[in-house]
């Protein structure tokens, strides 16, 4: 029972702590149904008197900053859609990235200490105050010395104590939310709330081990070796462990800093243009791409070349879905509306008792009206509630392997928003789409997954004596429990009576709960 009633007490605090900071007052989502219109309505009458002083852009940092790194982590995201929540709140949550209240040094040298087993002294020449804290993690300067005697300066990111059982704590507020609102209402279940939480848990779990973020960090780097413009920092493994990353320092300036990237005489436009490019490169050629990329985790070289770090969540696609993917983007820059219903049907987005000509027709309303007009002229919130009309209206369940995707493109494209305002999604996206396409859908493409299905039916076949003495012996099992019965080994036999057992004293508790009862009831009756 506490396990169920703490998870919504917490829950209750978080609305409460957001009711009071007046961040319901921020919501102005067009269309909003009458329930949650009046819920926010309600939810503004606990405001405190002196939010109604304080500018609006204030109001979601201050209450995600009490309610701890989970929260803060929706203000990340939330920091990146200036269209959504406003400039100048997206401005101020944008501080959320890498700017929190960092933990104190001798905390953090005793974290390093512990996870790498010796001094800090040992392992550093100099371990300086953190430069960046955000809701996870924050990071130290430092120097080393290698074995031929040269220093270098390295970036060393120590997780925050305590952390992982905050988390925890949110996420069972999270799964609550998410059970009940598949249980008692109807609609959402298609939304899958409890498998979103899922992935969430898992996406920290990650997250919070620092080896896999380095291992993220080396592959990322094997993959982008040829790419022109992007890179990521080398680990030094040596240093590295569970709860402490030290990796190459990065000496640019961060995306979020826009007028030093004026001051530097950055392109902005050509650095829009990079981020989406880099991110669609990363998902389409390789399956595996950062899914964190907001301004804090973006870096500047002075030669233009961007430079990603923080790889605690990353997202994969398989090939299949990576088919799916271009061919959904390549209808939006192409308009052809039919073939992109077509494909949500093949993916199985769709459930197949629907319409495509309908389907179509409800693609073509939301792509149309972003045709040939620059971000200025888009209001992403209306979009983004047409976009969940269409979900809805076609009874589409969410994709639990694409929620990673889809979160990124957003915060991608948000990103490249802040850079250059006028930036036109389609036309950017065209290149490396198209590129893709030609190369994997085209001629070449078609003879390179025949021989991919040449190769495979060549293994199947080296496979098959293997599978033949499978099949033999499972053949032999079969006549012999045939003819003999089913009979189990010891072990399993004792497990058996065990469990009866258990059952049979189960079932006498049960009736000697049920007589005295019974004698209870009888004697309030008689007397």
């Amino acid at each position: 029972m506490a396990f169920a009633i703490m998870p919504f007490f917490r829950l209750a605090r978080a609305g409460f702590v957001m009711a009071r900071e007046g961040v319901f007052g921020l919501a102005h989502l067009p269309d909003l149904p009458t329930g949650p219109r009046l819920a926010i309505r309600f939810a503004r009458l606990f405001e405190r008197r002196s939010v109604k002083t304080k500018s609006a852009e204030l109001r979601l940092s201050d209450a995600l900053n009490r309610l701890g790194p989970s929260y803060v982590k929706l203000g990340q995201f939330l920091a990146t859609r200036a269209d959504v929540v406003g400039k100048e709140a997206a401005r101020d949550l944008s501080a959320l990235q890498d700017q929190l209240a960092p933990f104190d040094l001798q905390t953090a040298k005793r974290v390093v200490a512990e996870q790498l087993g010796q001094p800090v002294e040992d392992v550093f020449l100099e371990f300086g105050p953190a430069v960046a804290a955000a809701s996870i993690a924050q990071v130290h300067p430092a120097t080393v010395r290698d074995k031929d005697g040269s220093e270098r300066s390295v970036a060393v990111k120590v997780l925050r104590p305590g952390v992982q059982r905050r988390f925890q704590r949110d996420l069972e507020s999270y799964y609550l939310v998410a059970r009940l609102a598949e249980k008692f209402h109807a609609p959402s279940r298609r939304l899958r709330p409890v498998a979103v939480v899922d992935t969430l848990a898992q996406s920290v779990a990650m997250e919070m081990d620092f080896r896999l973020e380095a291992a993220g960090l080396s592959e990322m780097s094997e993959n982008v070796a040829q790419d022109p413009g992007f890179r990521v920092p080398d680990v030094d493994w040596l240093r590295t462990a569970k709860g402490v990353l030290t990796m190459e320092w990065i000496d640019g300036r961060k995306m979020s800093d826009v007028p030093g990237l004026v001051a530097d005489g950055q392109d902005l436009e050509a650095l829009g243009a990079s981020v989406i490019q880099s991110f669609l490169r990363h998902t389409l050629r390789d399956g595996f791409f950062h899914a964190d990329m907001h301004q804090g985790n973006l870096f500047v070289e002075p030669g233009g070349t961007l430079v990603a770090v923080d790889f605690g969540i990353t997202g994969r696609l398989s090939k299949r879905e990576r088919r799916f993917l271009a061919e959904i983007l390549f209808g939006f820059i192409t308009r052809n509306y039919r073939r992109v219903a077509e494909v949500h049907f093949e993916a199985g987005y769709v459930p197949a008792h629907q319409d495509v000509d309908m389907f179509a027709q409800a693609i073509r309303a939301i792509g149309e009206p972003i045709h040939g007009h620059d971000a200025s002229e888009i209001s992403m919130a209306r979009l983004l509630t047409q976009l969940f009309e269409v979900t809805e209206l076609f009874e589409m369940r969410t994709q639990t392997q694409l929620i990673m995707l889809q979160k990124t493109m957003v915060v991608v494209e948000g990103v490249a928003r802040t850079l250059n305002p006028n930036l036109d999604m389609w036309k950017t996206a065209e290149p490396v789409v198209g590129s893709w396409i030609k190369e994997h859908l085209g001629p070449a493409g078609k003879l390179r997954d025949a021989g991919d299905a040449i190769s495979s039916l060549a293994r199947i076949a080296n496979d098959m004596p293997l599978f033949a003495d499978r099949i033999g012996r499972m053949s032999e099992e079969l006549e012999k429990m045939t003819s003999r019965g089913l009979r189990f080994d010891s072990e399993t036999a004792e497990a058996i009576g065990k469990a009866e057992a258990r059952h049979t004293r189960s079932g006498r508790i049960a009736l000697w709960i049920i007589a005295l009862s019974s004698v209870a009831l009888l004697y309030v009756q008689v007397s």
